[in-house]
């Protein structure tokens, strides 16, 4: 637990005293959440240890609720201090959005993510506070009731198909997780329309715009704007690269095969894990939503493994030809493995 603590805790710490002083804090800010954590990764070895997968890790939540509340906090002092309201220098600010969107989509993200597969209210509740204060709250709902429920399948707007570039990937994916998002919790809702998830996802986001109006006027709208819209672009990076061109084998009664370990892409470097919450274990995580981050499971045979770190494959799956030239064996390979359908991969 100290290494998640440490590893996930530092960046908040740096972003904060950054949007505070700036000057080297924001450089260090930004290089520690891509080159230091590139560097450490290169230590793969420890990456492969596994905990004990019926340990329960109370302190793994109470360090949610930790991060989580420091989200907010660190939000706030990023917005103010990209707004120009902290007396940052140009140069500064736009250090400062960088690592705050950087941080917010690869720290805050894997924070809300396991705060919503909880099983209190109120750990939920703070899990889609911590997305609606990204402007990104329908997440939450198409996480659960879609993306767990289609995983590598055509219906899941967040599983990338095979060949699909990111770019073409994240503007089908953005707007088919509002519309099935949406979907899914009116189904499930009964209650009054004010108290609808969506409506409080809207709601939220709306709150958060207009006292970033009221605090800093528009810079600090178009400042939370940028911030989260960088958020944003991580959080799809993260589905994209860990679900690139896998699918699940259709059944001869029609239904899809349980999700398994093939159906995910996983990465074993020790501190790009720790950072993320050991986001990259992904396969153990669908099979087992609700195993805490700390026990996740990852069997490299078993399982699909990217040939970098998950950080380093978000950028290269930036330039799409790279992406594809480094990917689609690897996952035509696991796709014929997992004896996935012809029919499956032309829908």
């Amino acid at each position: 637990m100290f290494l998640f603590a440490l590893a996930a805790s530092l960046p908040l710490v740096m972003v904060a005293l950054a949007a505070l002083w700036g000057g080297v804090w924001g450089w260090l800010a930004v290089g520690y959440v891509t080159v230091f954590v590139f560097c450490l990764d290169q230590l793969k070895a420890r990456g492969m240890v596994n905990a004990d997968p019926q340990a329960e890790f109370p302190g793994g939540d109470r360090l949610l609720i930790a991060l989580g509340a420091g989200h907010f906090v660190v939000l706030a002092l990023a917005v103010r201090g990209v707004a120009g309201a902290g007396g940052l220098d140009p140069a500064g600010r736009v250090l400062l959005a960088l690592a705050a969107g950087l941080v917010a989509g690869q720290i805050a993200h894997p924070v809300g993510h396991e705060l919503i597969h909880r099983s209190t209210r109120a750990k939920r509740r703070l899990g889609r506070l911590i997305y609606t204060s990204l402007l990104f709250g329908h997440h939450a709902s198409a996480h659960l009731y879609v993306h767990h429920v289609h995983v590598a399948t055509a219906d899941d707007p967040s599983s990338a198909r095979p060949g699909e570039g990111f770019y073409r990937y994240a503007l089908r994916a953005w707007g088919g997780a509002l519309r099935a998002g949406l979907v899914a919790e009116t189904r499930r809702h009964h209650g009054a329309v004010w108290r609808h998830p969506y409506a409080l996802y809207l709601g939220g986001a709306a709150a958060m715009l207009a006292g970033a109006a009221v605090l800093w006027g528009l810079q600090g709208v178009v400042s939370l704007g940028i911030i989260a819209g960088y958020a944003q672009l991580q959080i799809l990076l993260s589905d994209y690269v860990q679900h690139y061109g896998l699918r699940r084998m259709r059944r001869k009664d029609g239904r899809m095969e349980p999700v398994g370990a093939a159906h995910s892409w996983n990465a074993p470097h020790w501190y790009s894990s720790a950072m993320t919450l050991n986001a990259p274990r992904h396969s153990d995580h669908h099979m087992t939503p609700s195993r805490p981050f700390p026990a996740l499971q990852l069997t490299p045979g078993a399982m699909p493994v990217l040939p970098h770190s998950l950080p380093v494959c978000a950028v290269v799956a930036l330039v799409p030809p790279l992406w594809r030239r480094m990917m689609d064996r690897r996952a035509a390979r696991w796709r014929e493995t997992g004896g996935v359908s012809a029919d499956d991969l032309a829908s």
